[in-house]
């Protein structure tokens, strides 16, 4: 068994990471294609309210009151609900690669990301995420959401590691540039080939 010392503990975005985003603008206009949304309207909204929703202030069916379902529709809560479910999707084999790479140096994982809370714990139960990570610092859990350094504050104290010890993944370079700033590790996710070589050079390899 190969044991680096200096890194520890990785913390991991989600979404653009192991999984496609949750509820991106992407998502966003698809479901208004497919469901008859003005989405200029819908895109408005989502913008004044979605944060209240991953700090976990609201619930799901309250940001779809205030978004999608503030007149009548044609269509049900529960076909929107299942639509914007099936937009979660692995995305390539990042997933497997960080099971690997923690089963192989024994590290601790930790996701610090924003997201909210029937969207996470969705997320969570589809794709088996438990068996993959130690401790969930979502927003819709802690009512944090990055970039606010708070949150990469409390999952060093969460994991109980110095920044030093953290090798944080992220597809969002402003989120990257935050926790580098902290003394945190850091890779900007691009794809997983890039990734690889970035884990390659703190001493993360698998054979």
């Amino acid at each position: 068994m190969t044991v680096v010392a200096n890194i520890s503990t990785l913390f991991l975005d989600i979404g653009g990471v192991l999984l496609t985003n949750g509820w991106d603008r992407t998502s966003r206009r698809q479901a208004a294609e497919a469901f008859g949304i003005d989405f200029a309207d819908m895109d408005e909204r989502h913008h004044l309210t979605f944060d209240t929703y991953e700090r976990g202030k609201i619930t799901l069916d309250e940001y779809l009151n205030r978004v999608i379902f503030n007149r009548e529709r044609g269509f049900s809560r529960a076909d929107f609900r299942r639509f914007m479910f099936a937009q979660s999707k692995p995305l390539g084999e990042t997933l497997g690669f960080i099971r690997a790479i923690r089963d192989r140096y024994r590290l601790r994982t930790v996701v610090v990301n924003n997201e909210g809370r029937e969207l996470s714990d969705y997320r969570i139960r589809q794709f088996g995420l438990a068996s993959v990570i130690d401790f969930f610092v979502s927003s819709c859990y802690v009512g944090i959401r990055k970039p606010d350094e708070a949150i990469y504050r409390l999952a060093l104290d969460i994991a109980h590691v110095v920044p030093a010890e953290v090798l944080y993944v992220d597809d969002r370079e402003l989120f990257v540039e935050v926790a580098h700033s902290l003394g945190i590790n850091t890779v900007l996710h691009r794809d997983l080939s890039s990734t690889r070589e970035a884990f390659a050079s703190h001493g993360l390899s698998l054979p």
